[in-house]
């Protein structure tokens, strides 16, 4: 089985508050995936040093397991023509916050002050929408999971060579909880035909990026 280096396990130590985790993420260049699907181990992430959203939040849940804290993840489901995102929820004290892996100005870190998941997954909706297209502004996030608790996976996952397909095949079938009431059957959803779309202002801070594919990675 393959381990962290000592100076990977130093760094992971070093890492011990979400917000030193955040600012670590924040630092490793974006995976754009150019030469295909990938999900990589917490190791391998470190050691490529690139990760889109979700490697980055196993990335971020394994540091956090390190420092005592439950290393869940949280689906963020979007429509058909806009991305999921995967965060890692955090909790201190009787609040939750959450660890973010993004490319963009919004869908980031959150400080640990919602009081419940469906609090801290609201959080989201507003800056959750298209920056592009004929549908640039519209408000796309419509379920949040439950908790996916990575410790109920066999010892070794943040280790592994190899991608982690079996985690995003629980997290894509855990439990899900709509946001808006589910759309009667035949009928149209007037609650989701009825959201104001996001204005001009966020939309352009919308399509602000962190990395580009010129980045090295």
């Amino acid at each position: 089985m393959l381990e962290f280096y000592k100076k990977e396990k130093l760094l992971i130590k070093k890492l011990s508050t979400p917000a030193k985790v955040q600012d670590y993420l924040n630092a490793i260049p974006f995976n754009f995936e150019k030469s295909g699907e990938t999900l990589k181990s917490p190791l391998f992430t470190m050691r490529q040093k690139n990760a889109h959203c979700f490697e980055g939040a196993l990335l971020g849940a394994h540091i956090l397991s390190q420092h005592g804290f439950t290393p869940y993840l949280l689906h963020l489901k979007a429509t058909k023509g806009d991305y999921d995102h995967v965060i890692v929820p955090f909790k201190i004290g009787k609040f939750w916050g959450a660890l973010s892996k993004t490319n963009h100005a919004v869908l980031r870190y959150r400080e640990p002050v919602y009081k419940n998941i469906r609090e801290l997954a609201m959080s989201y909706f507003h800056e959750y929408f298209l920056s592009y297209g004929s549908h640039s502004g519209q408000k796309t996030l419509r379920q949040y999971s439950a908790l996916l608790n990575l410790n109920t996976f066999e010892k070794g996952w943040e280790t592994l060579e190899g991608d982690l397909w079996g985690i995003d095949e629980e997290l894509d079938k855990i439990k899900h909880y709509n946001i808006l009431p589910a759309r009667p059957a035949g009928g149209q959803n007037n609650k989701i035909r009825k959201l104001r779309k996001a204005d001009k202002i966020e939309i352009k801070a919308g399509k602000l990026t962190e990395w580009n594919l010129r980045s090295r990675a």
